[in-house]
């Protein structure tokens, strides 16, 4: 997984252009790929869009979100989009004696609680909640440190 820190420089070494000479042409502060690229500071929604347009790649590229330089789709909105198979309830025993069932099910508050808890989560409003959290905690020098450790918890 890259850092915009990574793919900031990496872009920028691609088009062999140094760090002040790229803040001059995109109109920001003669030191700010120094502070970008070292992780110093994050640029902003505002100042990514910019940058992604001038390298010609998506944001999601950039933020390193996703491999594709063309597709705004993030790794997030893929997760969100496979649906989860409905849970299916225990098989209830069978009881002995003839119970008169009624016409119409009635849903229990479990199953209730269930559909209104998936509506929540399945809403945009959470789950752009939800990507924002996470990409705030993923940026974190904890989150940084978390990645690292699943990295190399992963590659023995």
């Amino acid at each position: 997984m890259f850092s915009i820190a990574q793919r900031i420089e990496s872009l920028r070494m691609e088009r062999n252009i140094s760090r002040p000479a790229l803040a001059a042409e995109l109109g920001f502060p003669k030191m700010a790929f120094e502070r970008f690229e070292t992780g110093r500071q994050t640029p902003t929604q505002a100042q990514q869009e910019r940058i992604a347009a001038y390298f010609g790649v998506s944001v999601a590229y950039l933020r390193g979100e996703s491999d594709d330089r063309t597709s705004s789709e993030s790794w997030m909105e893929r997760a969100f989009a496979e649906k989860p198979e409905p849970v299916r309830p225990a098989p209830q025993p069978k009881r002995a004696a003839a119970v008169p069932r009624r016409e119409e099910p009635v849903a229990s508050a479990g199953e209730a609680n269930t559909t209104m808890l998936n509506a929540f989560l399945n809403g945009k409003d959470f789950q752009d909640a939800l990507r924002a959290a996470v990409r705030d905690v993923l940026r974190s020098p904890e989150g940084q440190a978390l990645i690292a450790k699943a990295v190399r918890e992963n590659s023995k």
